[in-house]
C-alpha cells in the first residue's frame, strides 16, 4: 500500500507505423521498475495513446527517453491526422495513482519539461495542474491552431514557452506536459438491449446535464418535448423560473442552483452568445463526470459507460448507486459494471469500506477482504472477469518466494533449519503482526454491540490502524532476511587490490546499517501493536480479554527480538554516533514495552476474576 506509483500516458503523433511505435515502447521498457500497460494505435487519427507505470524517478527517466525517441522518428513536417496536435509527442500527461499526491507529480512534469525543452531543443508548454497560466489549463487552449500555427505563434510574448526555445522546431513541434488526475473508465450494465434506457440515465449523470424537456417525461425523460429559449422567456431550466433576459436567468441560477446555464451551454456546443432558438439545459447530479448509454452486442446488453475524470471527488461507487436507483424508476436493473483498464487501488479500498459502513461492518479488516467487497457489491466480474492482480494499480505485492506465503509448518521447518536466515529477526516480525492481527480481532468483536457503544467509536479507528501494522509487520518478516542477505552479498565482494577493500567495507558497513534498521522498524511497529492491544484489552468485549493479553505478549516479543536484532549487529559497525543513538532507542522501547505488558497482562488477569 505503500509503493509510490505515478502513470504516465504520452501521446505520439503517429498512428499507422508500427515499428516506429515498436521503437518508442523499447525505449520506455528500457528503464528498470516500468511496467508498459499498453500502446493504442489510430491510424484514421495518425496517432498512438501509450500508457506506462511506475516509481516516480523510473518514470520521469522513461517519459524523457520516449519524448527523445519520438522526436527522431517522427517528423511533423508530414504528418497528417484528424486528431487535433503540435508535436512528435503531443501530450504527456503524468497522473497519481498510488502514494502521490498531485504536487509531486507537478514536480515530476516540470522536472521532465525543463529537461525535454534544454537537452531536446522542443518547446514546452505546462498544461492542466502544472499550468503556469490559467488559460493554459485547458489542453485545447495550448494546442489552438495546432502544429501549423507555432512558428507565429511562437515568435509572440504571450506565446512564449515554459521551457525550452522560442524558435519553431520544424521536424519534433511542441508538446504540453502536465499533470492531472487518474481517469476512471467505468461502465454499468443494465438487464435491457435499450439503449435509449442507458442514454437517459447517462445523461442525468454525467456533469454537463441534458436537455430539459416537458411532457411526457416519467419514466423515461428523453421521451419528451425540448424546451427552447424564446425572446423575453428563458426559463431556469430546474425549477418555475423564468428570467426575461438570459442574464437574469444566470444569475438566478448561480445564486439559487450554484450553477452557471452559460456553462452547460458551453459544454453542449450551444451559442451562448445568442441562446434563443437553443433548448435549455439542467445540470447532471455529478461533477467530473462524462456518461453516454450504448448497446453492446457481445454482452447482449446495454451499458452506461462513464469517464469519473476525478474519482476523489466522484467515486464509482457513488456513481453506481445513484445509477441503480435511477434503473429502478425506469423498471430497469443494474446487473452489475465494469472497469475498462486499470482502477488504482485506493479507489477500490473505499469503495469496498462503503459498501462495509452500509453493512454495518468494521472497516479494519484485512485488504484483500475490502477489495473482495467492492467487486462482489459493485458487481465488477458479470460481464468480465475482475482480477485484482491485474486490474488494481498500486496493490501491495509480496516478493518472489515470500516467507509469509508459507504454511506455518513450512515457515517452522525453515526457520529450523542449519540456514541462518531466516531467523529471530523474521520470527520477531511475525509475532509482533500476530499481535496487531489479535487486536483487530478483539476490536472487531467488541465494534458495534451492545453494552459497548460508548467505545465502538475509538475502536472503528483501532482496527484500521491494528490493519495498517499488521501488514507492515508481515512485510517485515521478508525484510528482515533481506536486509541480511544483502549484509552477506557485501561480505562476498573482491578484495584483491585496495580500492576493492575499501569499496567491500563501505558496503558491508552499509549493510550492517540496514540490517540493524530493518528489526529496528520491527520493533517500533510492535510497540505500536502492543499500544492497540492494551487498547483493546481496556474497551473490548470481555469475553475476548484473553486474546487481548496473547496479543500483547506477542507484540512484546516482537519489541525485544527486534531490539536484539538491533544490539547484535552494533559491535561490526564503526559509526559511534550511529551505534548510540541505536542503543538509546532500544533501551526506550523494551523500557516501556515491558511496563505496557505487565499493565495489560493485570487488566487481563483483573478482568477474568470478575467473570
Amino acid at each position: 500500500m505503500s509503493q509510490k506509483i505515478v502513470e504516465c500516458v504520452p501521446n505520439f503523433s503517429e498512428g499507422r507505423d508500427k515499428k516506429i511505435i515498436e521503437q518508442i515502447t523499447s525505449a520506455i521498457k528500457s528503464v528498470a521498475d516500468i511496467q508498459l500497460l499498453s500502446a493504442e494505435m489510430g491510424a484514421d487519427v495518425n496517432r498512438t495513446v501509450v500508457t506506462f507505470v511506475g516509481p516516480p524517478e523510473a518514470v520521469k527517466e522513461a517519459a524523457f527517453l520516449a519524448i527523445q525517441k519520438a522526436a527522431e522518428l517522427i517528423d511533423m513536417r508530414e504528418h497528417k491526422g484528424a486528431h487535433p496536435r503540435m508535436g512528435a509527442t503531443d501530450v504527456c500527461p503524468f497522473v497519481p495513482v498510488n502514494n502521490m499526491t498531485m504536487a509531486e507529480c507537478v514536480d515530476i512534469s516540470r522536472a521532465v519539461g525543463e529537461r525535454v525543452g534544454r537537452e531536446l531543443g522542443i518547446p514546452i508548454y505546462l498544461y492542466e495542474e502544472s499550468a503556469s497560466k490559467p488559460e493554459w489549463k485547458s489542453l485545447a487552449n495550448v494546442r489552438v491552431g495546432e502544429y501549423e500555427a507555432l512558428p507565429d505563434k511562437l515568435g509572440k510574448p504571450e506565446w512564449k514557452p515554459d521551457f525550452g526555445p522560442e524558435s519553431f522546431n520544424a521536424r519534433a513541434g511542441a508538446t504540453a506536459i502536465g499533470a492531472r488526475e487518474f481517469l476512471i473508465a467505468y461502465n454499468v450494465t443494465l438487464n435491457t438491449r435499450d439503449k435509449q434506457l442507458a442514454m437517459d440515465i447517462a445523461f442525468e449523470l454525467r456533469e454537463k446535464g441534458r436537455s430539459v424537456r416537458t411532457g411526457n417525461i416519467e419514466p423515461v425523460y428523453m421521451r419528451g418535448q425540448l424546451l427552447k429559449y424564446k425572446e423575453n422567456h428563458f426559463p431556469s431550466g430546474v425549477d418555475d423560473f423564468v428570467g426575461k433576459t438570459f442574464r437574469e436567468t444566470r444569475d438566478y441560477c448561480q445564486k439559487n442552483y450554484g450553477f452557471d446555464p452559460a456553462d452547460l451551454l458551453d459544454m453542449h456546443g450551444s451559442d451562448v452568445g445568442n441562446p434563443i432558438g437553443w433548448s435549455v439545459k439542467k445540470p447532471g447530479k455529478f461533477k467530473n463526470v462524462r456518461a453516454i448509454g450504448w448497446y453492446v452486442e457481445e454482452y447482449g446488453r446495454a451499458q452506461i459507460t462513464i469517464n469519473l475524470t476525478n474519482y476523489k471527488i466522484t467515486p464509482a461507487h457513488v456513481v453506481l448507486e445513484e445509477a441503480r436507483k435511477m434503473a429502478l424508476d425506469r423498471g430497469v436493473i443494474v446487473t452489475g459494471s465494469e472497469v475498462v483498464g486499470l482502477v488504482p487501488f485506493q479507489a477500490m479500498y473505499e469503495s469496498g469500506c462503503y459498501y462495509l459502513e452500509k453493512q454495518g461492518r468494521s472497516r479494519g479488516i484485512p485488504v484483500a477482504d475490502v477489495i473482495e467487497t467492492a467487486i462482489h457489491s459493485m458487481g465488477l466480474d458479470d460481464v468480465t472477469p475482475f482480477d485484482p492482480a491485474e486490474k488494481i494499480l498500486g496493490l501491495a505485492e509480496f516478493s518472489a518466494n515470500p516467507l509469509v506465503e508459507m504454511t506455518s509448518r513450512a515457515l517452522t521447518d525453515e526457520v529450523s533449519r542449519e540456514t541462518p536466515a531466516p531467523g529471530g529477526g523474521s520470527i520477531a516480525a511475525l509475532a509482533g503482526g500476530l499481535g496487531a492481527a489479535l487486536a483487530s480481532m478483539v476490536g472487531n468483536l467488541t465494534v458495534d454491540k451492545a453494552g459497548y457503544e460508548a467505545v465502538s467509536g475509538d475502536l472503528h479507528e483501532l482496527v484500521v490502524k491494528a490493519q495498517t501494522v499488521k501488514d507492515q509487520l508481515i512485510l517485515a518478516v521478508d525484510a528482515d532476511t533481506n536486509a541480511f542477505n544483502g549484509y552477506m552479498e557485501a561480505r562476498r565482494l573482491p578484495q584483491s587490490t585496495a580500492a576493492e577493500k575499501d569499496v567491500r567495507q563501505a558496503a558491508i558497513q552499509n549493510g550492517l546499517k540496514e540490517a540493524v534498521l530493518v528489526p529496528l522498524k520491527t520493533a517500533e511497529l510492535s510497540f505500536d501493536a502492543l499500544k492497540l492491544c492494551v487498547e483493546t484489552a481496556e474497551k473490548g468485549n470481555v469475553n475476548s480479554v484473553t486474546d487481548a493479553g496473547v496479543g500483547a505478549q506477542m507484540a512484546h516479543s516482537g519489541v525485544v527480538g527486534g531490539t536484539l536484532n538491533v544490539l547484535i549487529n552494533l559491535p561490526q559497525i564503526k559509526d559511534d554516533t550511529f551505534c548510540r543513538e541505536m542503543k538509546d532507542r532500544c533501551a526506550a522501547l523494551e523500557e516501556k514495552s515491558a511496563d505496557l505488558l505487565s499493565a495489560t497482562l493485570e487488566t487481563v488477569k483483573s478482568k477474568i476474576a470478575k467473570m
